[in-house]
């Protein structure tokens, strides 16, 4: 058995099953691939998959706890490859950070900008998706670390370190009846109008959709994306009252305009996950130290040793305080 048949073995499952897309993944041959699943099973004695003819249909009972049992010898063995690295002060290598477009297009330049002029050998890999696919990628270790947003508690797994507080804003076209209230809008007005909103209001535990549902009133989505900049590109086209991430408010936009909220939704905090059992490279590190200057870096290590609770660390700022020159300093 070698590192190598259990690094296949787990492409294999990540990839539904599908031989060609697994070893595209691996950067192994097909052949190649299929002759070393072969040989593993032959070692070990039993099949690790169903077929249909020279298909892979389904996981075995056996199958499934091999694989567990081989990503948890993929990681460690990743981890000593990260420890040697760091023991020989290597500079070099790549950083993989799962997110949501919002995050990569507004928060994490100006920490991305200072980790490469700190590390020029380093390349950082933006893998982005909703929340829910963010998480599973490092629960999977397929990142090294997750940023990631929610309205109230930690994310429920890994290691979460706080990173800043935000609100919602309002988004209308200018000269939108809103604009023209004094005041800014109420839950009842939001609700008389089509709302243009992220991908993840349409989830029951949506914060946006429990506070229109608390206060009994409708929630009427009229468009959703992943990317803010989509939100306000349809909200421009007159497709309704949008709500998004006040980072992505510009206003020196001409066609729309923002509208504080005033508290009318819960404030959002954004995180970063880290899998308890990985060990970061420097890097790794440095751009933790980047995005969230607030947390001593001595403080991570000891969450990873000792653990620390989620009201333990600083009160992270806000993100309307913040001043990116302090991530690139």
């Amino acid at each position: 058995m070698t590192l190598t048949q259990l690094r296949y073995l787990i492409a294999i499952a990540d990839s539904g099953l599908n031989i060609t897309l697994a070893a595209e993944r691996v950067h192994a041959t097909q052949p190649g691939l299929s002759k070393q699943l072969k040989q593993l099973e032959e070692e070990l004695g039993f099949t690790l998959f169903t077929r249909r003819g020279k298909s892979l249909e389904a996981i075995t009972a056996a199958g499934a706890q091999v694989i567990e049992r081989a990503r948890i010898i993929q990681s460690e063995a990743a981890n000593i490859r990260a420890l040697a690295a760091n023991l020989r002060n290597e500079a070099q290598g790549e950083l993989r950070i799962a997110t949501t477009h919002t995050q990569a297009r507004y928060a994490l330049p100006p920490a991305i900008a200072a980790l490469r002029k700190r590390y020029p050998e380093v390349g950082v890999h933006l893998q982005p998706g909703g929340d829910a696919e963010i998480l599973e990628l490092l629960e999977r270790g397929l990142t090294d670390l997750a940023v990631v947003s929610t309205a109230g508690t930690p994310p429920p797994a890994g290691l979460a370190l706080p990173v800043y507080r935000w609100d919602r804003v309002a988004l209308v076209p200018r000269g939108h009846p809103l604009t023209k209230s004094g005041h800014a809008p109420t839950l009842a007005e939001l609700s008389a109008h089509a709302l243009v909103s992220y991908e993840s209001s349409l989830k029951p535990e949506s914060s946006l959709r429990r506070a229109f549902d608390e206060a009994g009133l409708p929630l009427r989505l009229a468009f959703t994306a992943r990317d803010a900049d989509l939100i306000r590109t349809y909200v421009g086209a007159g497709l309704g009252v949008g709500v998004l991430a006040e980072m992505a408010l510009d206003e020196s936009d001409r066609e729309v305009v923002g509208l504080d909220l005033g508290g009318l939704l819960p404030s959002c905090t954004t995180w970063i996950v880290l899998r308890r059992d990985r060990v970061l490279r420097e890097y790794a590190l440095e751009f933790i130290a980047r995005f969230a200057p607030h947390i001593d870096r001595r403080d991570v290590r000891r969450a990873f040793d000792h653990g620390i609770a989620a009201d333990e660390w600083p009160l992270p700022p806000r993100w309307r305080d913040l001043d990116p020159a302090r991530m690139a300093a």
